[in-house]
């Protein structure tokens, strides 16, 4: 099995970023991956006690499919985040200071209007991580199994529907479901499968279009009596992988 794509989408919700190379370490998602999120103004999230909450208390795709028509772009080494509108509006600011990240929430709020609730704060929390399960983990999904969705629906899916850290080639459809609770050496990190990814109306977006033109969901549980597309897993071992590195059940 081979690795085709590698992403991290820094923002909860916005633009993905393509990685050539990837280093993770022992109990950690990818760096800066959903390391910045918009919470809505009624959303119990404490940045001095960091806790999960569910996706809904945050500018999201599944709540909120406007916000796909924003490109973004994250500067891990300056801090700083641009996002840009449809119409070119834009701002840039340093997403690491306080000041910036209240400009950010100004900038967004004043784009979602009326699906912002409150007065929204845009967090970043070293160390938390802004995904939709409670433990930190790296995404995976298996391009023989979209491939099969897409034959079974007679329809493109583009794969940044989905918001996966990994896309592999090289294992039958449907194969990573029995991957639960076994490892995988994915370049020189060693990952355990812990879950299949239950999917969420986010998919029902276009990234090109941000237009809610499509059910994954349904089509999934319509072709294969379940919602399930990808799986998590957990950092073992940290390491570094790459595009074209070998992936391997142990």
């Amino acid at each position: 099995m081979r690795i085709e794509h590698l992403y991290r989408y820094p923002v909860k919700g916005l633009t993905a970023e393509a990685l050539e190379a990837i280093t993770v370490e022992t109990g950690e998602a990818i760096p800066w991956d959903r390391a910045f999120a918009l919470a809505q103004g009624d959303a119990p999230f404490d940045p001095e006690k960091p806790e999960w909450i569910r996706k809904q208390n945050f500018m999201c795709l599944a709540a909120n499919s406007e916000i796909a028509a924003l490109r973004s772009h994250f500067d891990a080494k300056s801090g700083v985040l641009t996002i840009r509108a449809p119409n070119w509006a834009m701002i840039s600011e340093n997403a690491l200071t306080s000041e910036g990240r209240q400009r950010l929430a100004a900038w967004l709020t004043a784009f979602m209007g009326a699906s912002a609730r409150g007065v929204p704060t845009f967090h970043h929390v070293p160390g938390h991580v802004f995904g939709d399960q409670k433990t930190k983990v790296v995404s995976l999904i298996n391009a023989a199994s979209l491939a099969d969705l897409e034959a079974k629906q007679g329809e493109r899916r583009h794969r940044l529907r989905f918001r996966a850290n990994v896309y592999f080639s090289g294992a039958p459809a449907w194969q990573e479901h029995e991957w639960i609770d076994r490892e995988l050496l994915v370049g020189t990190a060693r990952l355990r499968v812990v879950k299949r990814t239950v999917r969420c109306p986010a998919t029902e977006v276009n990234p090109e279009t941000a237009q809610r033109d499509a059910n994954p969901v349904l089509e999934l549980r319509t072709h294969f009596g379940h919602a399930d597309l990808g799986v998590h897993a957990e950092v073992v071992d940290g390491g570094r992988f790459a595009i074209g590195d070998a992936l391997e059940v142990l």
